[in-house]
């Protein structure tokens, strides 16, 4: 009885693992991967070019922007803070900061009113990649983004506030640091004024 079950079973068997064991699935295309969302950033390569028009040595006292390497939002070569070329006003932030939630709109405004005169760069630190990108699509902010996973930039200054605001003048010399909380329209006109010497 055993080895007339035995002789049913082995063709059976053999059968089911033909079936599963040498059949392969057709060749085809890999599933497809969800693509990355494009970067609502600018790209950061113009950061270290000639200085914006106009832009005139200051000759004022202050302390160089920090030799620091961070990354670019938008990839490519990561970019040293210190060859940025002034003028620029620098926006430290994350998406997890009510605070600089608040002013980011007003950096972009700023960037569209600076008209060559000065930069506007934003240092996304200690956030994620999709916190960083969600807030630029929905608050529409383009300006160029560098990308400091840490707080090496803050650090680098000897600051530890966000949101954190540094200009920089023409030869790349610090000459003003705010971590007074969010910032609008009429105190950043104020400080551009103040530090840069533009008239907006």
């Amino acid at each position: 009885m055993t080895r007339r079950l035995a002789y049913l079973l082995v063709p059976l068997l053999l059968a089911v693992a033909g079936c599963t064991g040498t059949t392969e699935e057709p060749a085809g295309p890999a599933p497809a991967t969800r693509a990355e969302r494009p970067s609502p950033f600018e790209d950061c390569a113009p950061l270290t070019a000639a200085p914006p028009s106009g832009a005139a040595p200051s000759g004022a006292s202050g302390d160089p922007l920090p030799d620091l390497a961070l990354s670019c939002f938008t990839g490519g070569a990561p970019v040293n803070v210190r060859d940025i070329k002034g003028p620029a006003v620098i926006n430290v932030w994350a998406s997890w900061c009510p605070p600089c939630r608040k002013e980011l709109p007003a950096f972009q405004r700023l960037s569209e009113r600076a008209g060559g005169r000065f930069q506007v760069i934003g240092v996304n630190s200690r956030d994620s990649r999709g916190g960083a990108q969600s807030i630029g699509e929905d608050f529409g902010v383009r300006f160029p983004m560098l990308v400091d996973q840490g707080d090496a930039f803050e650090r680098a200054l000897g600051r530890n506030a966000f949101p954190l605001t540094v200009l920089v003048d023409a030869d790349g010399r610090i000459r003003h640091t705010d971590s007074t909380g969010a910032l609008d329209d009429a105190r950043l006109t104020e400080l551009v004024r103040t530090h840069l010497g533009v008239r907006l």
